[in-house]
């Protein structure tokens, strides 16, 4: 392999991109996109303890899906478009190996991913002069985005490498992806409420003077476990960016921005719902704050991320194998020249 080779492809496949109207069409509409959510964020967030901090992860959040929406159909034909119109085999027979063909569309499909980045970068700029955001949640929700673009990069050259047909490519990519953000909510949506147990949950009762509180009610009542089936979020994109940034909190131990109100939500659904007791005569709020519902659950970005990565490899790994030439076995109807 070669640098240089890696260099030129990138570069052709980036080229036909950058002659596209269309492609300019599309990072204007994301920009104006990016100013309306800008503004409704600052909106919601003026009243907050760091407002700058809440607008920097929503335009965050809003990079990544249109990465999720956009990328697909940019990366799910790198390979078999170039093969359905006869320009792969060409490259082929020249110095160039399938590793700086693979590795190449590979960096114009990331290139065209950290575009809408780039895009997002005044925004982000922006949400800083609200003040609030910690440097060390900015450096990692930036490094982890950058790796969901690497990912859902990969994933679409690799099923554009074994997929014959461009337009099932693009289509299954969709769906790769889309089970990544939609079908893990509906497993653990489904799976939680599908498993159910009985929970009891104990309380002080109440007099015309309030709580008595040398005296305690229970009652039973059936609830979904979703305590269970947490795990189907871990690979989750938007779980995994919130779950990897550190969390910063307010007044009262609530998270300040949306990658913490995420993060809280999923580390709630960790906790059994077996056992509730609310005392109204201790000290204190009733129930655990975010904080320490946050600082007693266990992260799981690491274990969603390998799983994202153990997908996009395999695919990868698979169009490598077959644009590997010379080509023992290919599809009926594929066009070498």
């Amino acid at each position: 392999m070669s640098i240089a080779h890696i260099g030129t492809i990138a570069r052709l496949e980036l080229t036909q991109r950058l002659r596209s109207v269309g492609w300019y069409v599309l990072l204007g509409v994301f920009a104006v996109v990016l100013l309306g959510v800008t503004a409704l964020s600052s909106a919601v967030y003026s009243y907050g303890d760091a407002p700058g901090a809440g607008i920097f992860s929503i335009v965050v959040n809003m990079v990544l899906l249109l990465v999720v929406l956009v990328s697909p159909t940019l990366s799910g034909n790198a390979i078999n478009g170039d093969r359905e119109s006869a320009t792969l085999a060409a490259i082929q027979v020249t110095a160039v190996s399938t590793g700086d063909i693979m590795l190449g569309k590979l960096v114009a499909a990331i290139a065209t991913g950290g575009a809408f980045l780039l895009v997002a970068l005044p925004f982000l700029a922006f949400s800083l002069l609200g003040g609030g955001a910690d440097p060390l949640v900015l450096l990692i929700s930036i490094l982890v985005l950058a790796a969901e673009i690497v990912i859902v990069a990969a994933i679409g050259v690799g099923l554009s490498g074994l997929i014959a047909r461009p337009l099932f490519s693009v289509a299954t990519t969709y769906l790769v992806v889309a089970g990544l953000v939609i079908g893990t909510l509906i497993v653990f949506a489904l799976g939680g409420l599908a498993v159910r147990g009985e929970a009891t949950n104990y309380s002080r009762p109440y007099d015309e003077n309030g709580p008595i509180c040398d005296q305690w009610e229970e009652y039973t009542y059936e609830v979904p476990r979703f305590d269970l089936v947490w795990w189907a979020l871990a690979a989750n994109p938007f779980v995994v960016l919130a779950d990897a940034t550190p969390t910063e909190y307010g007044s009262g131990g609530y998270p300040v921005d949306l990658f913490g109100q995420i993060k809280y939500g999923v580390r709630s659904a960790q906790l059994s719902p077996l056992e509730q007791r609310w005392d109204d005569c201790a000290a204190g709020s009733p129930g655990p704050t975010p904080r320490e519902v946050i600082d007693s659950t266990v992260p799981s970005w690491f274990v969603g991320l390998g799983v994202q990565v153990v997908i996009a490899g395999s695919l990868f790994a698979g169009a490598w194998s077959r644009t590997r030439t010379p080509a023992r076995m290919l599809p009926p109807g594929t066009r070498i020249a």
